[in-house]
């Protein structure tokens, strides 16, 4: 693990937002979002996200997490009665999966949960908060046919057929998240094209979002958080754009805090800092905790939307931005009436030089 600089306390990443500006819903399009350019000088520029292209130079890489959000909650009972949601955390294997259990009463190893759609499973142990779960049938297709989609806990609506198509990237491949990677969702096909026509290249990494992402720091101090878990994979194509990238001068742009997460993970696998700032092709869990004093391997350069407060996102941001230069943006952001959060508007924290 990281050092963490022990003076930070969870008051340094606190703000005050007005809860009209928590977005509910999608924008209309895709690309009708607003994006807050954080200059390489420390200027601020108030954009629409379709501008990006303009802001990138022929050769920048952009860094895609390609995860696919699955349906991941499920309602149900005990064979004893009792009511229960379960929210499946990562699935292990085809019929077994963990998961966060909610019931009047935790359920006990050998205890069996029937969920609706006649999706029987039986609680095999539990490990801290998540029940690991083993089930009469293959997991991704019952979800995908019974589950409902897990919206972000400040979404105050349940999931509807709206939410299917916006509540996941246009380039999602990979089932196993419980959450969006939420930079993507302001890219459309149009866009990716027009950023292939300007000469952008692009690279993908996989990191499956846990429902950690939306968990709180319950410490005062930053050095005390325990970060939650999450399955990553860097494959060595990336790692070749990436190479290729950096000989030519290029700058490493990651489109979201899980790409900046894979990219840097797999980096640590490499051990000393290489001349070429290169990750190496790696797939395991991560528990990288990316805070203020911590010295980027990877990435340039960020597209992100805004995270809540006091939350381990907007530390790892802060990180890449400085934590003054990411408070004077939030609030110029707030005083602009952005959207925030899932929904909301994003920022393109540029390089403040090239590599």
């Amino acid at each position: 693990m990281l050092p963490i600089d022990p003076s930070l306390s969870i008051a340094d990443f606190d703000y005050e937002l007005p809860e009209d500006l928590i977005a509910q819903t999608p924008p209309a399009t895709r690309t009708e979002s607003r994006l807050l350019l954080l200059q390489d000088d420390g200027g601020l520029q108030d954009l629409n996200f379709a501008t990006l292209p303009d802001l990138l130079l022929p050769g920048d890489l952009l860094v895609f997490n390609d995860t696919k959000v699955i349906k991941a909650r499920l309602y149900g009972q005990k064979d004893s009665g009792g009511r229960i949601e379960a929210l499946i955390e990562r699935i292990l294997e085809p019929t077994r999966a963990l998961a966060h259990v909610r019931a009047s009463k935790s359920p006990r190893p050998g205890t069996t949960l029937i969920f609706d759609g006649d999706i029987v499973c039986t609680v095999a142990a539990r490990h801290d908060d998540l029940f690991e779960l083993h089930f009469e049938t293959d997991i991704l297709p019952a979800l995908d046919k019974h589950g409902n989609l897990p919206l972000p806990p400040y979404i105050k609506h349940s999931a509807d057929q709206q939410d299917e198509a916006r509540y996941q990237t246009v380039y999602a491949r990979h089932p196993g998240a419980v959450a969006a990677p939420t930079a993507g969702l302001h890219f459309d096909a149009p866009l990716l094209q027009r950023l292939q026509d300007k000469g952008i290249d692009t690279a993908w990494v996989t990191l499956h979002v846990g429902a950690g992402t939306f968990q709180p720091v319950r410490v005062d101090k930053i050095s005390d958080h325990i970060m939650h878990a999450e399955w990553y994979t860097v494959p060595e194509k990336t790692v070749s754009a990436i190479a290729a990238a950096r000989k030519r001068g290029a700058r490493i742009i990651a489109v979201g805090t899980t790409s900046v997460r894979a990219l840097e993970s797999a980096a640590q696998q490499g051990g000393t800092l290489d001349a070429l700032r290169c990750p190496i092709a790696h797939s395991a869990d991560t528990r990288l905790f990316i805070t203020p004093g911590y010295t980027f391997r990877v990435v340039d350069g960020l597209i992100t939307n805004f995270h809540l407060p006091q939350s381990t996102l907007l530390m790892l941001v802060s990180a890449l931005t400085g934590r003054e230069r990411m408070q004077l943006a939030y609030r110029h952001a707030i005083e602009k009436r952005y959207r925030f959060f899932s929904y909301g508007d994003a920022m393109f924290i540029a390089p403040r030089h090239n590599p």
